[in-house]
């Protein structure tokens, strides 16, 4: 049986849907995709089956954000035509685009077997993998695009991001820089450079990289804020705080927000005022950046400290006479108010006047009694923290280092490894080398409402500290205990990027990784500086 019009009536107006439909293509083929689905819709309804116009106002609702609706129209012109690899390929950026990206590979995979050339569709098929974290397979995807459409940047700077990721910096940085032979004005290429320079160590190269980004964008905030933090790790105080000032405009950044009244700038003379300091970050930057308060108070201020619940008990320990809040109550009166990371800032920080005296936080005098009857005085006493956070900013920081690491540490004469571990990472308890041992706490470790106590109680009983660079880190180097830091090779801001020593912290002792994920160097320093004598 014949397929087509059974009248005359229907064959006119499906001959003028077709008239239609030639014009809405130009519509969109000059970028207008709201007035394309305007006449895509008219043609749908002189033609209700029309598989071009399901498919073309598919694609022109995808481009406007309505994809979930390109996905039911695409499918309904796919019933009609199974086998059009161009219309599996829209499917498929429609579903990637509200997160189903299996069913996106499946479409993808399927266009590819019809017309293995589309280079739309390895690039979807690219992007898709790389959504899924299969980036090695993501990285062979971006190779065959960009076979097929050298020219593509987007697939280089893609590539790049996926190598990053990878841990392949070189190999992303050698992308980026051939996106930027395409488009070298391109802000988000020089942005992403920089991050891969700044893995690689490369931090004047990643300073430079920023620049180029910011040349081409002035109001990109988070090229501002990395830039900012590639500065302080060069020991660019000055400069860095200033900069860093751009994290209040980054979308993302947790704590942007402000309080009523002035802000205190360091211009304003403190004495006889209440200054409001509320927290940023997380908890490890509070314990750091607390010392602020202290100075403060000594230019005569009254000093209100805003800070998580958790650590109230411990910065208790800061002066008596400083005010502590909760983090989102505002006191119902002030005179100034400052972001505690912007406190350096205020101060004039510089690597050469950060206010390292120790300690400036404390202990509980009956909790380090209590914490030394259990642990005893026998051996060397190292307390051990090994893993952060595991949340994805924390994990991409690669700052965590293997328990095991710590085995020929374990094994020297007379020392005895005591876990100050909490939450992630206990797991590794249990799969130590033979010979290894590491002493636990017990359940009742810190297992109140208030964070660090015991830890800090812990410390003190302790001889040494090796942490990996987390809130315990700081909480050792403020209580002025002799700290070891195990560093990985890119490390955060705030340790720099050579030496053993830290502004931040006299009794901390820095260990740095020569090439990136050598942990096994670093702890073979460690083991030697053991050998070779303790000392903080």
């Amino acid at each position: 049986m014949a397929i087509g019009p059974s009248s005359a009536e229907e064959a006119s107006a499906t001959e003028e849907a077709a008239g239609m439909l030639q014009v809405a293509l130009g519509v969109h083929r000059r970028g207008d995709a709201r007035n394309a689905a305007i006449i895509y819709e008219e043609v749908l309804r002189r033609d209700p089956r029309n598989p071009d116009a399901l498919h073309l106002l598919g694609l022109a609702l995808h481009q406007q954000g309505q994809s979930q609706r390109a996905v039911e129209l695409i499918g309904e012109a796919l019933q009609a035509r199974p086998g059009d690899a161009v219309m599996l390929v829209n499917r498929a950026l429609a579903l990637s685009a509200v997160g189903r990206a299996p069913a996106a590979l499946e479409d993808l995979d399927r266009a590819l077997s019809i017309k293995p050339d589309i280079a739309q569709a390895h690039y979807g098929r690219a992007t898709a993998l790389q959504g899924l974290g299969r980036l090695e397979e993501a990285v062979a995807a971006f190779d065959r695009t960009i076979a097929l459409w050298p020219k593509h940047a987007s697939a280089y700077i893609d590539r790049g991001n996926a190598l990053k990721d990878l841990g392949r910096h070189d190999a992303a940085v050698a992308s980026y820089e051939a996106a930027l032979a395409l488009e070298p004005g391109n802000p988000t290429i020089w942005y992403n450079r920089g991050a891969a320079l700044r893995a690689l160590g490369r931090v004047g190269e990643a300073i430079e990289s920023y620049g180029h980004a910011l040349a081409a964008r002035p109001d990109f905030a988070v090229a501002h804020h990395n830039r900012a933090v590639c500065r302080l790790l060069a020991g660019d105080y000055p400069g860095g705080f200033e900069e860093y000032e751009w994290r209040r405009k980054c979308p993302d950044f947790a704590e942007n927000r402000a309080f009523p009244g002035p802000e205190w700038t360091g211009a304003e003379a403190l004495q006889g005022k209440t200054l409001f300091i509320y927290p940023e970050l997380y908890l490890g930057d509070v314990i750091q950046f607390s010392r602020y308060a202290r100075m403060a108070e000594a230019r005569g201020a009254r000093v209100i400290l805003a800070a998580p619940p958790v650590l109230h008990r411990l910065l208790r320990t800061l002066s008596p006479t400083i005010r502590l809040a909760a983090p989102d109550d505002a006191p119902p009166a002030y005179d100034l108010s400052c972001a505690m990371m912007s406190l350096p800032l205020a101060f004039g920080a510089r690597r050469d006047n950060v206010p390292a005296q120790v300690p400036y936080l404390s202990a509980e005098p009956e909790r380090i009694a209590r914490w030394k009857a259990r642990i005893g005085t026998a051996g060397l006493r190292i307390g051990v923290c090994w893993q952060g956070s595991t949340l994805p900013y924390a994990a991409a920081m690669q700052r965590s280092f293997p328990l095991a690491a710590l085995a020929g540490v374990a094994g020297a004469p007379g020392v005895r490894l005591i876990s100050l571990q909490k939450h992630d990472g206990l797991d590794q308890l249990g799969g130590l080398p033979p010979g290894m041992a590491v002493e636990t706490l017990g359940e009742d470790f810190d297992a109140g409402p208030d964070a660090f106590l015991d830890t800090a109680a812990a410390i003190a009983a302790c001889d040494l500290v090796i942490s990996a660079d987390t809130a315990v880190a700081h909480l050792a180097g403020a209580l002025g205990a002799p700290t070891w830091v195990p560093l990985p090779f890119a490390p955060d801001w705030r340790w720099g990027t050579e030496g053993a020593d830290s502004p931040w912290y006299p009794t901390v002792r820095l260990f740095r990784q020569a090439a990136p994920g050598d942990w096994a160097g670093v702890f073979g320093d460690i083991e030697a500086a053991l050998k070779g004598g303790f000392h903080a």
